[in-house]
Parts: C-alpha cells; structure tokens; sequence
C-alpha cells in the first residue's frame, strides 16, 4: 500500500504478520485499508486468521511484523498508555457476549467508558446514544431486563459514546435469533449510511456479511480475494469454495 494513502483510510495493514508460538502463522503478510464511512465484513474458513486481524487492525494484539494505522496514528510507535488512550477514545467494540454489567442500568453501561477514562458523564449525550439504537425509553433498565438483541443495541450505543473513529465488531449477532440479527445489521447500515461510520465486522455468516459494502476473503492467513454489493448467495459460493480449498 502507498504510504500516502494511509491518509484516505481510517484503518490500514501493511505487510501485516502475525506469528505465535511453535511456528504458528495466523497471519502472513496481509495489506488491506478500511475506508472511512464504509461497512466491511470478514470472513473465513475456521482458523483462517480473521479473529487475529481485527485484533490486530484493533490494537488488542500486536503483530510480528508489518504496520497499522487507525485515525492516521501507527500503532507500533505508540507507548502502551498511548495505545490505551487511542482504544478508549477512538475504537469502539462489539462483542458477541455483550458484556454489559447486569447491576448497572442501560445509562449506566453505556457512560462506563466515559467513567473509566476520567470523565463525567454526560447524560444528553448518553441518551443521545441510546436514541441513536432505538433504546431512547429503556435506559433506566437493567441488562436482566432487556432482550437479547436489546442488550447488543446497548452494547452499540456503549461503543458510540466516544465517537469513534473505528467500530470493530467480532460475530455481533451470534447469539442472536434471525430477526434479531437482522434488526441489529439494518442498525449497524443506518450508522454507516446517516452517521458514516466505519465499520469492520468479523462473521461466519453470509447473511450478515450481505448487510456489508464489501467481503474480505481470509484463507491460511492471507487475502483471497473480497466482493463489493455482495449478496448472501454470492457470498456463501465464495466461502463453500475457500472451505473445499483448505480441506
């Protein structure tokens, strides 16, 4: 990738490797950038090294070699209580789980980032959130009482509070029903279409890839290839392919 265009794109890899212990390659050379404002799914056979590159392209782990760029800044040359500050300021996560604290309220779940980095919560700016998720009269209850695709909304609007540069999202509607999922995936386009958002999405399923502007291929830790206005039909061809190849 020219380094010029870093600039253009609000996550770049270059020349990305990721090795772990007894020769393990998770990834292996990977160049790819994420456009500001787009919408992108990841998928992969299993073991294929999606997981290690949103790790890595988030600032969670640190590759072997090669370099990331999020919001114009490179990763490797940041302290880690600047990496820190970069990931709590500027990098929102979706998590399959969840991870909301069951004794605090949706307000309070979603002002916990604001809390842990020293700052006092606004509350119009909290309730902003959860109106952005379509939770604006939910924020006085407790996770035990919302639905599960309530739940991850609440995760959303936590991850929005910073305004980040960057939303990664790790299997989002994996413990979700259909219609849940799909409620959540027209949720995380209108963030993209209205609000442009960046948004890199890892999953397995060629339903919610669909919901994507474009699909990253991952195989044996490389790029093989990506779909732009990709259908799940075209997608789910694409993954049966990659799977027959690694077997």
């Amino acid at each position: 990738m020219n380094p010029m265009k870093v600039l253009d794109v609000a996550v770049a890899l270059t020349s990305v490797t990721k090795q772990y212990a007894h020769g393990v390659t998770a990834l292996d050379d990977v160049t790819i950038g994420f456009a500001p404002g787009t919408f992108t799914a990841v998928m992969g056979p299993s073991g294929s090294g999606k997981s290690t590159m949103l790790q890595c392209a988030a600032g969670l782990d640190r590759p072997s070699a090669g370099q990331v760029v999020i919001d114009g800044r490179d990763l490797a040359t940041l302290k880690d209580r600047e990496l820190t500050l970069l990931r709590r300021d500027r990098i929102g996560f979706i998590f399959q789980s969840f991870n909301l604290l069951p004794s605090l309220t949706a307000e309070q779940n979603v002002g916990l980032p604001l809390r842990l980095a020293g700052r006092r919560p606004d509350r119009a700016l909290i309730r902003q959130s959860l109106a952005a998720v379509g939770l604006a009269e939910r924020g006085s209850h407790r996770p035990g009482e919302l639905s599960g695709g309530q739940q991850q909304r609440v995760a959303i609007a936590r991850a929005l509070v910073t305004r980040p540069a960057v939303l990664f999202a790790d299997e989002p509607t994996g413990a979700l029903d259909a219609n849940t999922s799909r409620q959540v995936l027209q949720l995380l386009r209108t963030l993209v279409d209205k609000h442009a958002q960046t948004i890199v999405m890892v999953t397995h399923d060629a339903v919610a890839a669909s919901y994507a502007d474009r699909v990253v291929f991952l195989a044996d830790g490389r790029v093989y290839g990506e779909l732009h206005d990709p259908s799940a039909e075209l997608v789910a061809t694409r993954m049966l392919q990659l799977e027959a190849a690694s077997c």
